[in-house]
């Protein structure tokens, strides 16, 4: 291509450009002039409209603000998003060997597991080993629930206790006896009595 046809090119595009833009703004401007004082879909005063009606809309819906914990609604029964729990067998013995998988698939590194062989004249557990030592940090926990699917023997399950406050970094910290026991009932954990 010679530096004429560039030249050439060049000036026609801007003279296309320039003309259709000309053109499009005053179609755009006689179009706004023509609507007069009705308000258009992307005005100001459209936008508080649409946000009044939106408001006006609440006013006749039912409150859903529940008066925790004055009256506590209990979770539906498969939500699993509170306290862990050490299950045990029926013959008493605890379902936790001691693997470890818990703490190692914890992406919060919140599970700290200590396992110990079993005693054959006492045994813990129903496998080779025991957990000697289990704790669950409460301050690191972010209850995805990776511990609870990466358990093979479901020793540790999620429960729907949500209410868990602490006072202290010692009392986040539940330790094997703890979570052997179930939670406490909606209701009476400490703290909600102040409701």
């Amino acid at each position: 291509m010679s530096d004429e046809d560039r030249a050439t090119g060049s000036a026609t595009g801007s003279a296309t450009g320039s003309a259709t833009g000309s053109a499009t703004a005053s179609a755009s401007g006689s179009a706004k002039g023509a609507e007069g004082s009705v308000p258009s879909a992307g005005s100001p005063t459209w936008a508080i409209a649409r946000g009044m009606a939106t408001v006006f809309r609440q006013i006749f819906r039912r409150d859903v603000t529940e008066e925790y914990p004055k009256e506590i609604e209990p979770p539906p029964p498969r939500s699993h998003i509170g306290r862990h729990l050490l299950n045990r067998h029926d013959n008493g013995l605890e379902k936790c060997i001691g693997c470890e998988l818990c703490a190692f698939a914890c992406p919060a590194d919140a599970i700290w597991v200590e396992g110990e062989d079993n005693d054959p004249e006492h045994p813990v557990s129903p496998g080779e080993r025991f957990a000697k030592d289990y704790q669950i940090n409460y301050l690191r926990c972010i209850m995805c629930g990776l511990c609870v699917e990466a358990c093979p023997t479901r020793a540790l399950t999620l429960t729907s206790a949500y209410e868990m406050s602490f006072t202290s970094r010692e009392e986040a910290i539940l330790t094997k006896e703890q979570l052997l026991e179930p939670p406490p009932p909606l209701g009476t954990a400490p703290g909600t009595e102040e409701g």
